[in-house]
């Protein structure tokens, strides 16, 4: 496989630029002070047991996997996560590569809205623009994820600044000891390694076990993707993960509160 993520951020950047204007802090701010907040994400990844956090994600399709559960429901699934007891929810609102809508992650929200206790929810996709995190706050978003290999530093910091003006935390996501670094300039306070190369979809959870540990303390450290087993989830748990962001296996999973218990207990 090719350069994968080159082409899907081609594809982002140019999706994004049909609909692009100028959105502005003031702006941003504004949204955030007229809608309630969200239950927050920062908080919801360190458990008072310190347990494994577990942020369960909403994927329908992805590059590497193909379908995974093609025509799911977004707020039933995040209704099968909340009674497995997850700690977050991570939507996928890529349509193209990942059979997500922004309507989706509107849907979980107002789903937690009406059924308590309500779970934090981050807007899984590319971005590369403010207005992406304009529409993220407006649709009930408590995070955003920043792909740091994907985005140049002045990219990083304006969309950094965007979300802290929206009231929302950012996910630092990052695959090599110099994207740490790059997270690490940017003020990052929640980084997470994606074990898959989003490059080549190849998949590694030494990655985590390699770039977890120089983490500076306070930073909250996320272990994403290939984590399918208790083993894999003690693991990352060895090296100082304080969560896991996991998709294709719980959404695999027959019984996905059974799944996220073994992960706990490892």
């Amino acid at each position: 496989m090719a350069d994968k993520l080159t082409e899907i951020m081609a594809h982002k950047r140019a999706e994004v630029a049909a609909r692009a204007r100028p959105v502005g802090l003031e702006e941003l701010a504004a949204l955030d002070a007229r809608l309630p907040r969200a239950p927050s994400f920062a908080a919801a990844l360190r458990r008072p047991d310190t347990t494994l956090a577990i942020i369960a994600e909403i994927k329908r399709r992805s590059p590497s996997a193909g379908d995974i559960g093609a025509g799911v429901s977004a707020p039933a699934q995040a209704a099968r996560y909340q009674a497995a007891g997850a700690d977050a929810l991570s939507v996928l609102t890529d349509e193209k590569y990942f059979g997500g809508t922004l309507a989706d992650l509107e849907a979980v929200t107002a789903h937690f809205a009406a059924h308590t206790p309500a779970r934090p929810c981050i807007r899984k996709d590319f971005m590369v623009h403010p207005l992406q995190v304009l529409e993220a706050r407006a649709a009930g978003a408590a995070a955003i994820l920043l792909i740091v290999r994907a985005l140049n530093d002045t990219e990083l910091a304006d969309l950094h600044a965007a979300a802290q003006a929206a009231g929302l935390d950012a996910l630092f996501e990052i695959h090599n000891e110099a994207e740490l670094e790059r997270a690490l300039a940017r003020q990052a306070t929640i980084i997470g390694v994606n074990n898959r190369d989003l490059a080549i979809f190849r998949c590694d959870l030494g990655l985590s076990e390699r770039l977890i540990p120089r983490f500076p303390a306070g930073v909250t450290a996320i272990s994403e993707s290939g984590i399918h087993t208790a083993e894999d989830a003690a693991r990352v748990r060895a090296c100082g993960a304080h969560a896991i962001l996991c998709g294709e296996a719980l959404m695999k999973a027959p019984d996905p509160a059974a799944l996220a218990a073994s992960f706990r207990s490892a």
